[in-house]
């Protein structure tokens, strides 16, 4: 039980003062986010959002997985989105070899087989961009229900770059 104990306390002294309760869980300027699960990324922030302003969907390497195509489609049609953007970033794992090359280091540091897991990894991040935009904008339940764009995010400066 120890393990947390740090993110507990943590936790305490945050609900001490939090004030953000009691809203609807829409997005209230209509935009879902779907970017990387890295942590040099704050999604909100780095687009002048608040809390309760936008969804956000957090996948290896910000791309468009199963589970973030339902959340889109979910937040679609019942959260009040109607912008989807797509955010990789720059110096991101996922981006560092395919899948075959990722689970090889694993396998080489760690002695722990992931080898033919469908990771989503390629090097190509703009080919992998443009793949995912096009992906969500043709969906036909998203096609004419949500606007689509592709921004690159540069972790080492904060900008964001839209590509598509």
């Amino acid at each position: 039980m120890g393990d947390f104990d740090d993110l507990l306390e943590a936790n305490q002294r945050y609900a001490e003062s939090f004030t953000e309760g009691g809203f609807d869980g829409i997005a209230h300027r209509g935009v879902l986010v779907v970017t990387c699960m890295d942590s040099r990324i704050e999604p909100l922030r780095m687009l002048g959002l608040n809390l309760g302003d936008a969804k956000i969907l957090r996948t290896p390497g910000g791309r468009v997985t199963p589970d973030a195509l339902v959340g889109c489609i979910l937040s679609a049609y019942l959260l009040k989105v109607d912008r989807i953007m797509v955010v990789p970033h720059t110096r991101c794992a996922m981006a560092s070899g395919d899948d075959a090359e990722l689970a090889e280091r694993i396998l080489e540091a760690h002695t722990v087989d992931i080898r033919g897991m469908t990771l989503g990894a390629n090097p190509d991040q703009e080919r992998t961009l443009d793949f995912d935009v096009r992906f969500l904008r043709a969906h036909p339940l998203l096609a004419r229900r949500v606007t689509v764009g592709g921004f690159l995010y540069d972790v080492d400066t904060g900008r964001l770059t839209q590509v598509h």
